[in-house]
């Protein structure tokens, strides 16, 4: 025990020897931090420490320039080759760009012994230890994340006190995450714990908050990270995703109008930013998110305008996968979120979201056959397992794909006169819905099964199992105010008008200044009950 803390002590004073004397910088637009290095460039210092600030907020392209250009102040700095290599990939989906970091890192030295010779200290090639695992390790996208996750536990165990290392392991953690429930849920919170223990230390640490954010972005966790979420966009202001990340909390909130106007916000930066070639993600990420909001606000007319807003970044940004798979999405979320039921030719080309909304849309007009098409559709997805051309997570995972086409099923099989059948399908969904992780983010089917559930067991006359969908529909997704209605009404046929008060009034509260039919039904129990 002694001689490891006498081990522990000798590579501390090591360390600090070797470090150039480093002052946390505090950048307006983009935090507060404090990541001393070995490089002798005061310029080279500057631009990395403000590189990795941009890093912890994923503002990719931002970072990346600051990362060459203490390159450029300093060719061997390893650390500043290091951070660009990060640039090129979002850690938290699966997909992974290994050639770029590969060519970045093999810029510094074109083997790992020579890498390793670029960096003095042993802190500095701890990092560069774990991209190595990262981008050149064996094993698939996950395998090689975990190794990556291993490297940064041993280098956050021999550098406890360094937030920096701190910061990077909280991140390797959600990157490495799995499913939620068992070890992924465990190691959710392991990270969350960190990056708040880093933002009691340094209040404006971009890396703490953002992380406390992906962290507890579930319904049961969320009011965790609540401070972090009201905070990091003002901190990072800089950045688009830091100006759409606290709509992950608002979400779990319900807090509508900050879904929309975070979104709003972030939209405007990502499009300052924007030039010819560059990826739409942030833009397309801020207009799905945002129109989400502004449906829940009822404002169809600012959805509408969301939806037109993603159509030019389409036209700006042809082969982008994740911008063709948005401009579907929104377009079925506006038709199921506003009732404004729409269909569309049903083909090999589809996507799983518009089957869904023309699916329901052509119950909802009488128009079996359409509804039966897009079924068999759904059915076919779900067969290949293969998701649709969407390459988000929207469709390329079939639990979604699985509860769309019971969705459809079931309300066709009611429509059909089926009314047991399909509502077992429903149940069906419902139980799939069960089994991932808790929602984030905007629905994941676009429309919540507990809600559709709810919905058609109110019209089969079976309030009391109703209104456990709908409380279970508000427990996963906070304020909706469909699942308010739905829970409303079930109260009002079970005779429990306290109950349905208190929907009715949030409902109304949410949907304040619309004009909206439901409104009046809202009203005049309003009314009755003051009386």
């Amino acid at each position: 025990m002694r001689g490891s803390h006498l081990r522990r002590l000798f590579a501390t004073l090591f360390l600090v020897s070797f470090l150039a004397p480093v002052q946390a910088s505090e950048f307006e637009d983009v935090g507060t931090l404090n990541f001393p290095t070995s490089t002798e460039s005061a310029a080279a210092q500057d631009h990395f420490q403000r590189g990795v600030a941009i890093l912890h907020s994923f503002g990719w392209k931002q970072a990346i320039a600051q990362f060459q250009a203490a390159q450029a102040a300093d060719p061997d700095f390893a650390l500043a080759y290091w951070g660009e290599s990060l640039c090129y990939n979002h850690p938290l989906i699966r997909e992974m760009d290994r050639d770029s970091p590969k060519e970045v890192l093999n810029r510094l030295a074109a083997t790992p012994a020579g890498r390793q010779a670029k960096a003095p200290t042993e802190r500095e090639r701890g990092f560069l230890l774990a991209v190595e695992a990262l981008f050149f390790g064996a094993g698939d996208t996950a395998a090689r994340r975990t190794a990556y996750m291993e490297q940064m536990r041993s280098l956050h165990a021999a550098y406890s006190d360094d937030d920096e290392v701190a910061a990077f392991y909280a991140l390797s953690l959600l990157s490495a995450a799995g499913p939620a429930g068992g070890g992924g849920h465990r190691m959710n919170v392991l990270a969350g714990s960190i990056a708040m223990a880093i933002t009691e230390r340094n209040a404006r640490h971009p890396g703490g908050l953002h992380y406390t954010i992906h962290a507890f972005d579930d319904p049961v966790h969320a009011p965790l990270a609540l401070a972090a979420a009201h905070e990091f966009a003002d901190v990072a202001a800089a950045v688009s995703h830091a100006r759409h990340m606290p709509t992950h909390i608002f979400i779990q909130h319900g807090m509508w109008q900050q879904v929309s106007d975070s979104n709003q916000s972030a939209y405007e930066a990502a499009v300052a930013l924007w030039e010819p070639g560059d990826s739409a993600g942030d833009m397309t990420h801020s207009l799905d998110w945002g129109q989400y909001g502004d449906l829940q606000l009822g404002d169809y007319e600012r959805a509408q305008l969301w939806i037109e807003r993603m159509q030019g970044v389409a036209e700006r940004n042809t082969g982008q996968a994740r911008v063709a798979g948005a401009l579907p999405r929104v377009t079925a979320r506006y038709i199921l979120e506003s009732r404004q039921w729409a269909t569309q030719p049903v083909s090999e080309d589809s996507t799983a979201v518009e089957l869904l909304a023309t699916g329901i849309s052509a119950v909802h007009l009488a128009d079996l056959k359409t509804a039966q098409q897009a079924e068999a559709r759904l059915a076919k997805m779900v067969a290949a397992d293969s998701g649709d051309k969407d390459a988000s997570y929207y469709s390329r995972t079939t639990q979604p794909l699985r509860i769309m086409h019971k969705e459809v099923a079931g309300l066709r099989a009611i429509a059909a006169g089926n009314t047991e059948a399909g509502l077992a399908l429903l149940a069906e969904a419902v139980a799939i819905a069960d089994r991932m992780r808790p929602p984030n983010g905007a629905p994941n089917p676009i429309k919540p099964p507990h809600e559709l559930y709810g919905e058609e067991l109110l019209k089969a006359d079976q309030p009391e199992a109703a209104s456990d969908l709908f409380a279970a529909s508000l427990l996963r997704t906070p304020n909706r105010p469909l699942s308010l209605l739905g829970l409303a009404r079930a109260y009002v046929a079970l005779g429990d008008s306290a109950g349905a008060t208190e929907q009715y009034q949030k409902l109304a509260e949410v949907w304040k200044g619309r004009s909206f039919p439901v409104l009046e039904e809202a009203s005049s129990h309003l009314a009755a009950a003051a009386d």
